[in-house]
């Protein structure tokens, strides 16, 4: 701090003096001494205008060099990325896990010399018992490991791959990127959701399979004022390229958090897919106005299937009270209706942007949001009739078959293929600045992406993760992923405890919350809960 000091003292007489002396020379020797001249004159004026400001007190305080605490403020996540973290500390993904993702996408095999870097003693270690018979793995795993998408109310079933893109919106995505993401899924069998920003040209252009997400401001379905128009979307959903169709309730990053997109953004690409005027602020309330009650939600759902020709319908959830859902379940039971699928959200999902306090502490991580929502369903006697997605932050075989352990039927993933397109975990993703081209409306910076590429690295990406999952299957004796339990993953509850996760953990038998004898956590939260209302009884 002496040597701040030190420098702030001669640092502006020492810009003065050279500036003086560059001016005299260009004079007497040579007019080259005017740019010297100029570029310390504007220092000068800098220095001049930080002593004098109010807003930085460093400025003020250290006029000139501290602009070179901004400086390097402003590459701290790129010089931690690349010069400080280890192999497995890096957040929200490590190096290892980052690593993984490129070689998948590049069609490299993700192979890692000389042993593991984690620290299997330590508390939280996960582990799956693999079979001393395994079995052999399917000649073609994208064929083989599919999930079949319709409940008995159903009348166009999907076969979904294990893994499918997850939400992102075309407007937090660039336009090239979302074609890639498209183009490769439909060369790769899988689905692309389409967030909540609407089923957009460039999601269709390719002809792949799509997921239409329909968010809090009906995007592509709504009338002049924002409501939900069922005529829209009937006319949307017939198309072919729709194969289901998800309400989004809430998401893991931002759980009960509305949102707008500036007048300045909406460009009239973008006005087109959301179906709102061109240059017109567009909003995202943070809650539906097509229902407000659980049973409201259901029949939803229900119109909604109806409306798209029996297509499956489903919502998507970040969990925060199970007394909520345990409200949607009673729904069912009072209803009859039943979604034909419920995508569950940790709150460690991503996002383009979020305030940090929703990111670190709002909503249910999805380990125990999906045992809620699996454990509802059987308590009821309902888990036949509904698959279960799991979207949050799942990458490798371990994280994508424990969630099948705790009862997930498919999963879907928004940052692996991201960084398949080439994301660099940069974190600029709200800033419209993403130096790759994906998070970005910018022509500049978003031509950088080139379709044709990217497109086989995100096919490769699904391809190699499914191969990895069904390689880990295999090695477990299993046929599907869908026969991981929660008997075959273990994990380290201190130095010298492990526990299976049927062991950690209460999982309810078939109709044991129609018994009333869930538990006495779960039981309280179930008396509580009442079909015509989310809040409590």
């Amino acid at each position: 701090m002496e040597l701040l000091h030190q420098i702030r003292a001669y640092v502006m007489p020492a810009l003065i003096g050279l500036a003086v002396l560059a001016g005299i020379l260009g004079v007497l020797v040579s007019p080259g001494f005017y740019w010297a001249a100029a570029a310390f004159a504007a220092l000068v004026g800098l220095g001049l205008y930080d002593l004098s400001q109010s807003r930085h007190s460093i400025n003020r305080n250290y006029p000139v060099i501290g602009h070179l605490r901004f400086l390097l403020e402003g590459a701290g996540p790129e010089l931690h990325q690349y010069f400080v973290e280890s192999n497995t500390s890096g957040r929200p993904f490590s190096r290892d896990q980052r690593t993984l993702m490129y070689r998948r996408a590049k069609d490299l095999e993700g192979i890692k010399p000389f042993g593991t870097e984690l620290d299997v003693s330590a508390t939280g270690y996960g582990y799956i018992s693999q079979s001393i018979a395994p079995k052999a793995m399917p000649e073609d795993p994208v064929g083989a490991l599919r999930v079949e998408v319709g409940g008995p109310d159903c009348r166009e079933p999907y076969s979904a791959s294990i893994v499918n893109i997850s939400a992102m919106s075309f407007g937090a995505l660039s336009a090239n990127a979302v074609v890639a993401l498209n183009t490769a899924a439909r060369a790769g069998r899988f689905a692309h959701n389409t967030g909540e920003g609407g089923f957009s040209r460039h999601h269709r252009a390719p002809g792949g399979d799509v997921v239409w997400q329909i968010g809090t401001g009906y995007f592509g379905c709504r009338d002049d004022e924002g409501r939900f128009s069922p005529e829209m979307f009937a006319e949307q959903a017939a198309d072919d390229q729709i194969k289901m169709v998800e309400v989004k309730v809430s998401q893991g990053a931002k759980p009960g958090h509305g949102g707008i997109l500036p007048g300045v953004k909406v460009t009239p690409e973008i006005a087109e897919a959301r179906r709102v005027p061109v240059g017109r602020d567009c909003f995202s309330p943070p809650g539906h106005s097509a229902f407000s009650t659980p049973v409201g939600l259901l029949e939803f759902v229900a119109d909604l299937r109806e409306r798209s020709g029996g297509k499956p319908v489903g919502f998507k959830l970040c969990l925060g009270s199970p007394r909520e859902f345990f409200a949607i379940g009673k729904a069912m039971l009072e209803t009859g209706i039943t979604p034909d699928f419920v995508t569950v959200d940790g709150a460690e999902g991503g996002t383009g942007a979020a305030p940090i306090e929703f990111s670190d502490h709002l909503g249910m991580p999805l380990r125990e949001g999906l045992m809620i929502v699996h454990n509802t369903l059987v308590g009821l006697g309902l888990r036949d009739r509904i698959r279960i997605a799991a979207s949050g932050k799942r990458v490798s075989s371990y994280e994508l078959a424990c969630a099948m352990a705790l009862g997930a039927n498919w999963c879907n993933l928004a940052r692996g293929f991201m960084f398949a397109l080439g994301c660099i975990q940069s974190q600029s993703c709200h800033t419209n600045r993403c130096p790759v081209g994906v998070a970005t409306q910018d022509p500049r910076l978003s031509r950088a992406l080139v379709v044709s590429d990217k497109a086989k690295r995100v096919e490769a990406f699904h391809r190699n993760t499914v191969h990895g999952l069904a390689e880990m299957t295999a090695a477990c004796g299993l046929e599907h992923p869908n026969e991981f339990s929660p008997e075959l993953i273990y994990e380290r509850i201190s130095t010298h405890q492990v526990r299976r996760l049927d062991e950690l953990y209460a999982f309810l038998e078939p109709g044991q919350l129609l018994d009333d004898d869930a538990g006495p956590v779960l039981q309280r939260a179930w008396d509580a809960s009442r079909a015509e209302s989310f809040a409590a009884a």
